[in-house]
């Protein structure tokens, strides 16, 4: 059965109308609406069905809640223990039972290229995904956005992350600017145009 919305016009709520009704009544964004299963009342914006169906844009969250300089360290601490114990055990283990002295050396030697490659597109791919965090950072609830609260492409998390190395360039300058912002970016979160926000409250 097609979904109706029961919509309020002139301070009342009238209703239920079909989607097709809704627009013919001239339904704008701003209008509240709400289905027989929802509690409350919400902007026509804020419900996904009408802004695929009648071409409303999505409303931006701005996001007034920002990862601290502590939680962001100490999600960086997890992540380097979780990629490097990915690495380091197994290549430990051949280490330990292989008698190839050469192979144990490459092996060990391979770990200070494979590690911050891997390390690299471990944060590309967690925060361009749908967590929009490492699993550092789920764990200290904030995540990755861009300025307006929405998710990042991969091709922001790229860059994102391949301008850390300004940040690391400038003597870690660039990571203390945290301190110095009202959004408590970093150098390589302005160059990318990202925040980093508390998840729970965005």
């Amino acid at each position: 059965m097609p979904q109706t919305y029961i919509m309020v016009i002139s301070g009342k709520p009238e209703g239920p109308f079909s989607i097709t009704e809704l627009k013919a009544k001239g339904l704008k964004p701003t209008d509240f609406v709400k289905t027989e299963a929802m509690i409350d009342y919400k902007e026509a914006h804020e419900i996904l069905e009408l802004r695929e169906i009648l071409g409303f844009a999505k409303p931006p969250v701005i996001p007034q809640y920002f990862g601290s300089f502590d939680q962001r360290l100490l999600a960086s601490i997890i992540d380097w223990l979780i990629v490097t114990g990915v690495f380091v055990v197994p290549t430990l283990l051949i280490v330990l039972i292989s008698p190839v002295k050469m192979l144990n050396m490459i092996l060990s030697g391979s770990l200070l290229v494979v590690i911050p490659v891997a390390y690299l597109i471990y944060h590309i791919v967690m925060e361009s995904g749908p967590k929009q965090a490492t699993h550092g950072k789920q764990i200290l609830k904030i995540k990755v956005t861009d300025m307006q609260g929405y998710p990042i492409s991969t091709g922001t998390a790229i860059g994102r992350n391949f301008a850390k190395v300004f940040s690391v360039l400038t003597l870690c300058v660039g990571y203390m600017l945290n301190f110095f912002n009202k959004r408590q970016q970093c150098l390589h979160d302005m160059v990318a145009g990202t925040l980093v926000v508390k998840d729970r409250l965005v």
